[in-house]
């Protein structure tokens, strides 16, 4: 089969397209040919090995995993023992961190899949379950919003932001947005209720009032958080630098901040999927590559000027094929 391959840390001009040995199944995970993935931070992230920290769980000189690539949707081609909620055939959609997706087969653990609902696109699919976990965790889970309370997103376009402006919103929440001037019809297409333009407006400075503020960009100091919010869920981050300081600050305070990352869940998962059929969240694709682009897709996206999210075809599908 045909997948991306690392030998190394580096930039996406490092990965290869190579023909490598189709992947084994073992007990409790499944054989999903792949349809389509889309492309996260967390790609890079692993891609390049950073922060260093990282590499302790990655590989500490050269990658553990040869195969890049965490989301995916596609269809089940064979089940391992002790699985019971697919059978061959299911389409699905999920998240791995422990084998690479970004190749035309994978083996997936059964419980960071769940089914694909009639009627949606593989690349809709693949686009949401590393960013819509991350937005649904961050506010149901961790910001524990509710209904009539106030959230102020920052970084609102991106992957992340336009699903937590959605998924807020479809849980009652009145939404401020912060995102540059460019992007402001676009969070507010996605239902933001106030718009707060960066570039116009600094938000270090903002002094509204929120009862949870969520930072998907990653650039909110602790006084930021303490100054505008009740409470706080910090998703991204610029620096480790940046983060060890409100880290290090929230635990001399009483304020809370929340620190987390998105784990794959078939009750999340599948919760999302409903949001995504009930016609309560969309997913926005910014562009799509065919899987020959996967590297120019990262590039991308590692540019961090993405509105929505970034898919990956690995095969000509019918009403898909709007590759750019």
């Amino acid at each position: 089969m045909k997948a991306f391959t690392k030998n190394k840390y580096g930039g996406p001009e490092i990965l290869r397209l190579e023909e490598v040995e189709l992947p084994e199944l073992k007990e409790g995970h499944l054989i999903v040919k792949i349809f389509a993935n889309s492309a996260n931070p967390a790609d890079w992230h692993i891609l390049r090995g950073k922060p260093f920290l990282a590499r302790f769980a990655t590989g500490l000189f050269k990658p553990k995993e040869k195969i890049l690539g965490t989301d995916f949707a596609g269809i089940v081609e064979q089940v391992g023992k002790n699985t019971s909620r697919f059978k061959v055939g299911d389409k699905v959609f999920g998240e791995s961190t422990t084998s690479g997706v970004f190749a035309e087969y994978a083996c997936v653990a059964e419980n960071i899949c769940a089914k694909i609902p009639d009627g949606m696109k593989f690349s809709e699919m693949a686009c949401l379950p590393i960013a819509g976990l991350t937005a649904l965790q961050a506010l149901i889970t961790h910001g524990q919003i509710q209904k009539g309370e106030t959230v102020l997103i920052n970084g609102a376009s991106g992957g992340v932001g336009h699903f937590a402006i959605q998924i807020a919103k479809a849980y009652g929440a009145n939404v401020t947005a912060v995102c540059s001037t460019k992007n402001a019809d676009f969070v507010k297409s996605l239902g933001a209720d106030n718009v707060i333009a960066y570039d116009k407006e600094n938000i270090h400075q903002h002094t509204g009032e929120y009862n949870l503020v969520v930072d998907t960009n990653g650039n909110l100091n602790f006084q930021d958080y303490k100054r505008m919010g009740q409470r706080g869920v910090m998703v991204g981050f610029t620096t480790m630098g940046q983060m060890a300081s409100v880290l290090l600050k929230k635990t001399f305070s009483k304020f809370p901040i929340v620190q987390f990352t998105a784990e794959a869940t078939p009750k999340d998962l599948e919760t999302l999927s409903s949001l995504l059929k009930e016609g309560k969240i969309k997913v926005h694709i910014d562009r799509i590559f065919s899987y020959e682009q996967i590297p120019d897709a990262i590039s991308y996206i590692e540019a961090m000027r993405t509105r929505g999210k970034v898919a990956m075809i690995w095969e000509s599908i019918e009403g898909e094929n709007d590759i750019k």
